[in-house]
């Protein structure tokens, strides 16, 4: 087992890690802050659209394969970085940290694809576990393609796995 650095312990409360991603909190807190905020968890398809685009990317910043400065992933830095570190890592959209840093929470309950999944699919109305997506400071490159996805339970919560909020377009 790595070990990793341990700044995570004086986070909250300090102004040196404001620029961080939240973690430690659960789906429930983080869909609480986003309701808060006016928004909402991104959907699954919603996340996946952000990160990817419409031509079938295999990360946010195209098909190359990861390098250190495109996203903070597989145990480089030993920890999380400041939200916006890897500006040439950006989706299609301008979408930063869609991969590494750590994993987000998305509204929809896990479930396995279907064989067929239709563009925008409709999750599940309950489940088990919770998706996650984007992969972490831990990860390695096949975890923070932008078609990988993970379960974790709605209560957990940890020191890879955060949020961002999701908002309909104004009409």
């Amino acid at each position: 087992l790595r070990e990793f650095s341990n700044k995570q312990e004086s986070y909250y409360g300090n102004p040196a890690y404001d620029r961080y991603p939240v973690i430690f909190v659960t789906w429930e807190h983080a869909g609480a802050y986003c309701a808060w905020a006016g928004a909402h968890l991104p959907t699954e398809a919603e996340w996946e659209f952000a990160a990817r685009g419409t031509d079938g990317r295999l990360y946010p910043w195209g098909n190359d394969a990861p390098q250190a400065e495109l996203l903070q992933y597989n145990w480089f830095g030993g920890d999380t970085a400041p939200v916006g570190s890897f500006p040439d890592g950006a989706s299609p959209y301008g979408a930063l940290d869609m991969a590494g840093n750590v994993w987000e929470w998305v509204g929809d309950w896990f479930e396995a694809y279907p064989s067929a999944t239709p563009g925008d699919p409709a999750g599940l109305a309950s489940g088990q576990d919770r998706v996650i997506r984007g992969g972490s400071w831990m990860n390695g490159e096949a975890e923070v393609r932008v078609t990988s996805r993970s379960s974790l339970g709605a209560d957990i919560a940890n020191n890879y796995v955060g949020f961002r909020c999701a908002a309909d377009a104004a009409p």
